[in-house]
């Protein structure tokens, strides 16, 4: 079914190929290591899949770098980059994940599907600044806590991409106590309670 929806998005049957190769390494490698929860294996293409590639909309055209952070299983950060890479898109990515194993696993998947994109196994804090025009984060942390990372690697027009659940609203109250930043937010496509927040000037107060 929900590939069905990325069709009717207008996403190629090729990249759907694509992302039905890297939904079927997450579940091989699952078994060995924790990539995505055992409750959700059945349904990854709506949990996880569709979750990811929802945020692609959001970007420009013109993304020329683009940080994932906590990158995990490769969601958002490979689902975005088999979207941008089969659309033509000249974008490159770089995924920070400092658990070694999930980064082994990453670098797999982006050799086996051939993505333009490189992996840090590094703390996010301790990572090299990257100034990038994007940066996403799925299921990291509480906004207050993202927000440190987030400007250690923006520049002044960095766009700021992040999935959050039910409690999204009383996560920007509190963030706002301690930051400023311009705020857009967006429905979820898989989650009625959780909303796509997207940060522009993000700066402490």
């Amino acid at each position: 079914m929900t590939a069905a929806v990325l069709l009717d998005l207008g996403v190629s049957r090729e990249t759907i190929d694509r992302l039905e190769q890297f939904s079927a390494l997450v579940l091989k490698w699952t078994k060995s290591i924790n990539l995505i929860s055992s409750k959700t294996a059945d349904d990854i293409w709506q949990r996880h899949i569709l979750d990811s590639a929802q945020i692609y909309q959001y970007s420009a055209e013109n993304t020329g770098k683009w940080l994932d952070i906590g990158s995990g299983g490769g969601f958002p950060g490979i689902v975005v980059a088999i979207l941008s890479s089969d659309a033509g898109r000249k974008t490159s990515y770089t995924l920070i994940e400092s658990d070694q194993r999930k980064a082994t696993f990453l670098r797999t998947a982006i050799r086996e599907l051939d993505l333009p994109m490189r992996v840090l196994s590094e703390r996010i804090d301790q990572a090299k600044e990257q100034e990038a025009d994007v940066i996403s984060a799925r299921a990291l942390s509480q906004l207050s806590d993202l927000l440190p990372m987030v400007a250690r690697h923006q520049h002044e027009q960095t766009t700021v991409l992040l999935h959050k659940g039910q409690s999204w609203q009383q996560e920007i109250a509190e963030a706002r106590k301690n930051w400023s930043f311009a705020l857009s937010d967006y429905p979820s496509m898989t989650d009625p309670n959780a909303r796509i927040l997207k940060l522009n000037r993000i700066a402490r107060v």
